[in-house]
């Protein structure tokens, strides 16, 4: 007994730069929660005032955010690796301050696309915090600390809605104001605390050929398997944004709910993702291994999209919330088999091309999902349905499964 309370302290501090890395991408999930409920109405306010035109504009607000993103994210992996994790996360937690005042002043639809396009270009928070994450964990321990990464996104998604619909009360403005106050207290936070993890035995010389997105993806797809694992995150990917994409505007629509419920529906959703992916993970992994958790993933997220597809009940979408959340052990568990393809000094990189990865799903996803929706749900269109883009999304999965379950990697 007193030996463990003796080891106590000493695991303590060894935990410590993996709970600051993880509170820092729960107070940027709550930055990013917090803008959720309120964008349909600050679209429509600077827009036409139309339902339908806000959500065209989302779509296109995002992919801005995205095609920066997928430009940028090999460039800053890149610089990660080269100058270290910590200065690339402090850049990008200012920058992101910046951004959200910019929504929040705007009047115009051209500068909250002007806040986006810079806040895509330094919006390294994520790829760079799972190149944090890889590098302090051991090869056998890096799919469930990237599990912790995912439950520690639910949580600040519990807070950012509920705050968000909150702060709403005092005005579509108020939840920007209050996001830009978070990331400036995390950036403040992250000078204090935050260690470097990249050594001088890790660090790699910076290259132009290699931090682009062209360069990137050539030398990690020549990795054995990472084309094949690559390939089905994409298809998986596009299909899971169809949530940020159309959520709001699907749940107006289809429940006529208002910021606090759409807030609620979040948080549930963050809640379920955080106990997934910081618990229940471990136990997948556990019983079936990581290909095991990639199919139970799938699964569970066709049957999200299925179901949201048909739903007509706001009873029925809130069962549907935790079955669909279960897809969540997915994402861990495929880029746990990615880090462990890639050698020490490329973790920033691959964390850089899975973050391109993403964006390029970000550019596509938003624009497709909020067309569809757009084209189901106008007066003049000849059938009316808006889980229309739900049950795009359910094809999509099939095709990622379709390419997992015909080309084997060699990864394993």
């Amino acid at each position: 007994m007193r030996a463990a309370a003796c080891e106590s302290p000493i695991e303590l501090r060894k935990r410590l730069p993996l709970l600051f890395v993880l509170f820092t991408v729960v107070i940027d999930a709550v930055g990013i929660g917090l803008i959720i409920p309120v964008m349909p109405s600050l679209l429509i306010e600077v827009g036409d005032g139309t339902l339908t035109n806000a959500a065209a504009w989302g779509g296109v607000l995002a992919s801005a955010f995205a095609v920066m993103q997928f430009i940028c994210g090999p460039t800053i992996g890149s610089l990660s690796d080269r100058y270290g994790r910590r200065p690339v996360l402090l850049v990008s937690l200012f920058f992101m301050s910046l951004d959200y005042l910019v929504m929040g002043f705007a009047h115009a639809i051209w500068l909250l696309l002007i806040g986006r396009i810079v806040g895509g270009v330094t919006a390294a928070t994520a790829a760079t915090a799972a190149a944090f994450v890889s590098d302090i964990s051991p090869p056998e321990e890096k799919a469930q600390n990237f599990g912790l990464i995912g439950a520690a996104f639910g949580v600040g998604f519990v807070l950012g809605p509920l705050l968000g619909a909150a702060f709403a009360e005092f005005g579509t403005r108020a939840p920007f104001f209050a996001a830009a106050v978070l990331s400036m207290c995390n950036l403040a936070l992250g000078y204090i605390v935050l260690p470097e993890t990249v050594t001088d035995k890790i660090r790699r010389p910076f290259s132009w050929r290699r931090a682009n997105p062209i360069g990137g993806f050539y030398h990690v797809m020549r990795l054995p398997g990472l084309a094949t694992l690559v390939s089905a995150l994409f298809i998986y990917e596009l299909a899971l944004l169809v949530y940020p994409s159309i959520w709001s505007y699907f749940s107006v629509e289809r429940f006529d709910w208002g910021p606090r419920m759409i807030g609620i529906s979040i948080a549930i959703y963050g809640v379920m993702i955080a106990v997934v992916q910081g618990g229940l993970i471990r136990l997948f992994l556990k019983h079936l291994g990581e290909r095991g958790t990639i199919w139970t993933g799938m699964f569970f997220t066709a049957i999200g999209c299925l179901g949201f597809g048909i739903v007509e009940d706001a009873a029925a979408a809130f069962i549907l919330i935790p079955i669909s959340a279960i897809g969540a052990v997915f994402t861990p568990a495929i880029h746990g088999i990615m880090a462990r393809a890639a050698l020490a000094n490329q973790q920033g990189e691959l964390q850089g091309v899975i973050a391109s990865v993403n964006s390029i799903a970000y550019v596509i996803s938003p624009l497709l999902m909020t067309q569809i929706f757009n084209a189901f749900v106008r007066p003049e269109s000849g059938y009316y349905l808006p889980g229309a883009p739900f049950l795009v999304a359910f094809a999509l999965v099939l095709v990622s499964a379709v390419i997992l379950g015909y080309r084997k990697t060699k990864t394993e």
